[in-house]
Formats: structure tokens, sequence, C-alpha cells
């Protein structure tokens, strides 16, 4: 059900994308991680398969088959750090050691909600060529995607099953109030959906990394190593 790609020895690193964007975001941060690591595609998104209905719950199940038993650290990115964070509570069976979710969206309003449900209920757009689906791809994800379409009689889309944006807002708090293991929230200082005053409510140790924004880990990959080096401390220690 959920493709993941791996590499290194050692101390384990589960590493999930955000809304949109597949695996491969990460291979300009693995080779940071002093261990091995485990990159997933969440479930329709990239390779892997859809699910019937999503949630920060299901999506965590699934990643969880694919992370085993642990001891492990994860970072999630957006969407990937809420799934990322709802591991470490230890209700789907994974040894977390240490979770950090990145640029996790915190606020959300009423007419942000309802644009998501409403994108949700619609279907793939499809396209008439690779890379008019790329593009859009992309779009969805904002950044550029390596194994981000797929083809389907009439053309292509992309890999993105809509009905991911229903996932809905996630309850912060409440996933930082049981976790079970330490757990950092980080945002770029430029981040428009993770702005530094809204982490900081959330978190007030949170970490701000300078000069850069929602996709971090893209952008710059270096500047989330202050971030690695938080997990791989606890995950070791």
């Amino acid at each position: 059900m959920v493709h993941v790609e791996r590499g290194g020895d050692g101390p384990l690193l589960v590493l999930l994308h955000g809304l949109g964007a597949t695996g491969a975001v990460w291979r300009s941060v693995v080779g940071a991680w002093p261990g091995s690591w485990v990159a997933v595609d969440l479930p329709g998104h990239g390779r892997s398969a859809p699910l019937e209905r999503y949630s920060f719950g299901s999506l965590a199940a699934a990643v969880a088959s694919a992370a085993g038993p642990g001891p492990v650290a994860v970072l999630g990115h957006s969407l990937g750090g809420v799934v990322a964070l709802t591991l470490a509570s230890g209700w789907f069976g994974v040894d977390v050691r240490a979770a950090a979710g990145l640029g996790i969206k915190l606020r959300w309003t009423p007419e942000e909600l309802a644009k998501a449900a409403s994108t949700a209920a619609r279907p793939a757009r499809v396209f008439g060529t690779r890379d008019e689906a790329s593009a859009w791809a992309a779009r969805l994800a904002g950044v550029p995607l390596e194994d981000g379409v797929v083809e389907v009689d009439g053309g292509w889309r992309a890999a993105l099953d809509p009905a991911a944006f229903g996932v809905g807002a996630p309850d912060v708090a409440g996933l930082l109030a049981v976790a079970k293991a330490p757990v950092v929230l980080a945002a770029g200082e430029v981040d428009h959906m993770c702005p530094p005053e809204h982490l900081r409510a959330a978190q007030p140790g949170g970490m701000v990394l300078p000069g850069v924004g929602h996709q971090a880990h893209v952008e710059r990959p270096a500047a989330i190593e202050p971030v690695l080096d938080r997990l791989h401390g606890a995950l070791v220690a």
C-alpha cells in the first residue's frame, strides 16, 4: 500500500512529506542524517495507494507498517508533520523516540477549511500531456516533483488523490499533550503557512529556521540540520 525509499545504516529516521508531495523531496536531506532512513510516499500520493477516507489517524496507521516497530525518529513536513506527531502518541505501535513537525499549519479559518473540503470533493484534473500534469502537480505540492503524475485514460493527472485535501485541521495542542516522546515544532522564518508567532504560541521552544520559508527542506536543506541534530540526539540517548 505504501511506497518507501530506504538508505543508510544505523539509527532510523522516518521522513514524511507534505500534502501533494512525495518522499523524493527529502533526497537532499538524507545525507545529513547519521544513520538509516525511510522516506515514505503517504497514501494517495506518489506511488502509494489511496485511502477510502483520509484522517491523520488513517495516515499514521499506514505509515506505521512501513516504519516498523522502532525505535525511530520521525520528521514530517506540513501534513506529514501532523502524521509524525500522531505517531508520537504511541497509539500505532511504533516506538517513536523523537518527532519533529516542520511547517505545520497551526491555525485554520472556516473559509480555508471550506475551500479544502471543496477541493477534496472534486475529481482529479486530467491533462493531455505529462508536462501539463507535472506542472499542475508541482503547483499543488508547492515544489517540483519527480514522481508526481500518473497516466490514466485520456491523459495524465497528478498522483495526489484530491480527497486528501479533506483531512481537516489538526489538533496540534492535543497531540503535543499526549506525545510519548520529545516533540519539536519547527518552521522557516518566512513561512507564510506557519509564521514564527504561531509557532511560538503553540510551542515556546519551537525552532525558527533563519532565511527559509514553508519548504525549508527543499529551499535550503542545510537549514533543517539543527532539527536533525535534535532528533538524532534524542534517538540515541
